[in-house]
C-alpha cells in the first residue's frame, strides 16, 4: 500500500445561489478589484492508503458522492497525489 493525499474540491453548480461568494465579490469590488464572477468552494484533503492512485481516486470519489457533496447542487473535482513523507 502507498500513502496518497486526495483533494476533493466541492463548489456550487453554476446557477445555484452562492450568498457567501456574492458578499465577498461586493467587498472586493468596494476595495477596487474588478472581477466578472466569484464562486466559493470547500476543499477537503484526505490522507489514505491505497494500492494505486486510481484506487485512491475511486475511494475519494465515493466519499464525495456519499457525504462531501450534494450532487443536486454541487460539482466536485478529485485530485490525487502521492503523499509526501
Amino acid at each position: 500500500m502507498t500513502a496518497y493525499t486526495a483533494t476533493v474540491t466541492v463548489r456550487l453548480k453554476r446557477g445555484v445561489l452562492d450568498p457567501e461568494a456574492e458578499t465577498t465579490k461586493r467587498a472586493l469590488e468596494r476595495l477596487g478589484f474588478e472581477l466578472e464572477a466569484l464562486r466559493s468552494a470547500d476543499r477537503f484533503e484526505i490522507d489514505l492508503e491505497a494500492a494505486d492512485a486510481d484506487e485512491a481516486a475511486e475511494r475519494a470519489d465515493e466519499m464525495a458522492e456519499r457525504l462531501l457533496a450534494n450532487p443536486t447542487i454541487h460539482d466536485y473535482d478529485v485530485e490525487v497525489a502521492e503523499a509526501e513523507r
